[in-house]
C-alpha cells in the first residue's frame, strides 16, 4: 500500500475513533470534565496546525517568487495572473450567488428562536469585527515588514511582497539566477518537511473531532440544526456539482485522477477545518498530477487569498439566514450589495477556522441585521466549516489545473512513462 493511501486511511480511522470517544464522553461526563478533556484533545490539533503554520510562510514566499521568476517575462506573468484572476472572480461570484439562491429558496431561518445560542462564543467573534473598516483592510493587505508578515503568517501580505520580489527578479534576469536557484532549493527542502509534518495529521484530526463531539454531541447535527445544516449541504453539494462539471469540461477524464490525488488533503481539510493545513501537501499532489512547478507556485498562493469558494457560499447563506431569523427584510438589490461587500471583506481568511463568522458578523452589522445572531449557528458552525474548508481545497486545485491546461503546461505523467518505456 502506498504511503499516501496509508495516511488517508489513518486519518479516516482517526475521525471515526474521535467521534466514538467524543460521543462517549459527551453522554457520560459532567460539563466540567467535558470542558477540561476537550481542551486536552485540542492540544493535539494545535500541535499539528502549528507544525503546518511553521512551514507556510517560507513555502509561500519561496514557491511564489520562484514561480514568477520561472515564468520569465512580465508579459507572461500578466497573462497567467489575468487568467487566474478571471477564474477567481467568476468562481467567487457564482459561489456567493449559489448561497444566496438556496437560502432564499429553502428559508432555513424560519422557525428559529433568536433567544437560543452560544452567547459566550458570539461575544468572542463580535469582539473581532472592528478589523473590517476600509483602513484596516488596506493595511492588512499591504505589509509594512515582510518579517512581521512571516512571523504572523499573514498569507496575503506575503503574497503581495513575493509578487513584487518575483517580478523584480524576473526583470533583472541573469544576475538573479543564483537567488532563484537558492529559493528553489529552499522550496524543495520545505516540501520534504511536509512529509514529516503530515505524519502528525491523524493525531490532529482525532483531537479536533473528539473535542467538538464531546462538547456538542452528535444531536446538534441530527436534531436541533437539521434544517439549517441540511439546507447548507444542499448549497455546498450544488457548488461541488458545478465545480466538478466545469472541471470535467476542462480536464476530461483526468478530473477523476485529480480527485483521487487530493483525497488526502481533502480529508485533512475536512477534519481540521483549515484550508491552510493542506497547502504544502496540495502543492506536492498538484505537481505529481502534472502541473508545472512554476504555475503551481504562482497560482496556488494567490488562490488561498482570492479563491475561497466554500467560504463565499457559506457567508451569503449565513448572513441571510440570520436576517430571516430576525425577520429583517432584504430586497434583491440589498442582497446583491451584500454579496459585493462579502467578496471584498473575505480575502485572506483561508486557513483560519471560523474566520468566515467574523466576516458574517461584520456584514450583518453593516446591513442592520442583529450580529448577535451568530450565536445561533456557532454550535453547528464547526461542522459547516468542515465542508467549506474542503470546498476551498477543491476550488484551488481546479483553478491551478485549469490555468495550467490553458497555458499548455499540464502534462500527463503516465504518458511520459509510456513514451520512455517505448
Amino acid at each position: 500500500m502506498q504511503k499516501g493511501n496509508r495516511l488517508t486511511i489513518y486519518i479516516l480511522l482517526s475521525m471515526v475513533i474521535g467521534v466514538v470517544i467524543g460521543y462517549m464522553i459527551h453522554i457520560n461526563s459532567s460539563t466540567e470534565f467535558i470542558t477540561s478533556i476537550s481542551s486536552k484533545f485540542k492540544l493535539l490539533t494545535t500541535i499539528f496546525l502549528r507544525l503546518v503554520q511553521m512551514i507556510i510562510a517560507p513555502l509561500v514566499f519561496s514557491t511564489l517568487v520562484v514561480g514568477i521568476a520561472k515564468l520569465g517575462d512580465l508579459k507572461t506573468v500578466g497573462r497567467v495572473g489575468g487568467k487566474a484572476l478571471l477564474w477567481f472572480i467568476t468562481a467567487s461570484l457564482l459561489s456567493l450567488l449559489i448561497g444566496m439562491f438556496w437560502v432564499n429558496l429553502l428559508h432555513p431561518g424560519t422557525g428559529f428562536t433568536p433567544g437560543a445560542g452560544d452567547l459566550s462564543g458570539a461575544k468572542d467573534v463580535l469582539g473581532k469585527t472592528n478589523a473590517f473598516s476600509l483602513n484596516d483592510f488596506v493595511t492588512h493587505l499591504f505589509p509594512k515588514s515582510i518579517f512581521e508578515a512571516m512571523a504572523t503568517n499573514e498569507i496575503l501580505q506575503i503574497v503581495v511582497f513575493s509578487i513584487f520580489f518575483g517580478v523584480a527578479m524576473a526583470h533583472i534576469g541573469e544576475r538573479a539566477k543564483s537567488i532563484i536557484h537558492a529559493l528553489d532549493t529552499v522550496a524543495h527542502i520545505i516540501l520534504k518537511m511536509v512529509g514529516y509534518v503530515m505524519n502528525f495529521a491523524p493525531l490532529g484530526v482525532f483531537g479536533a473531532i473528539a473535542a467538538v463531539v464531546a462538547t456538542y454531541g452528535i444531536e446538534s447535527i441530527l436534531v436541533v440544526y437539521i434544517k439549517y445544516f441540511g439546507a447548507f449541504l444542499v448549497g455546498i453539494f450544488s457548488l461541488w456539482v458545478l465545480m466538478l462539471l466545469v472541471g470535467y469540461m476542462i480536464l476530461g477524464n483526468r478530473l477523476f485522477e485529480l480527485i483521487k490525488r487530493i483525497l488526502n488533503p481533502l480529508a485533512i481539510a475536512f477534519s481540521t477545518t483549515s484550508s491552510e493545513a493542506v497547502f504544502p501537501k496540495l502543492v506536492e499532489e498538484l505537481e505529481a498530477f502534472g502541473c508545472k512547478n512554476k504555475i503551481v507556485a504562482f497560482i496556488l498562493p494567490l488562490g488561498y487569498s482570492f479563491n475561497l469558494d466554500g467560504s463565499m457560499m457559506y457567508m451569503t447563506f449565513a448572513s441571510i439566514f440570520i436576517a430571516q431569523v430576525y425577520n429583517v427584510p432584504l430586497d434583491l438589490p440589498t442582497q446583491l450589495t451584500m454579496l459585493l461587500v462579502l467578496m471584498l471583506t473575505s480575502k485572506g481568511i483561508a486557513g483560519v477556522p471560523r474566520a468566515s463568522l467574523v466576516v458574517v458578523t461584520a456584514t450583518c452589522a453593516m446591513f442592520n441585521i442583529p450580529p448577535e445572531g451568530i450565536a445561533l449557528i456557532l454550535p453547528i458552525d464547526h461542522f459547516c466549516d468542515m465542508f467549506r474548508s474542503m470546498t476551498n481545497v477543491i476550488g484551488n486545485a481546479l483553478a491551478t489545473t485549469a490555468v495550467s491546461k490553458w497555458e499548455g503546461e499540464l502534462i500527463n505523467p503516465h504518458e511520459l512513462i509510456t513514451e520512455e518505456e517505448l
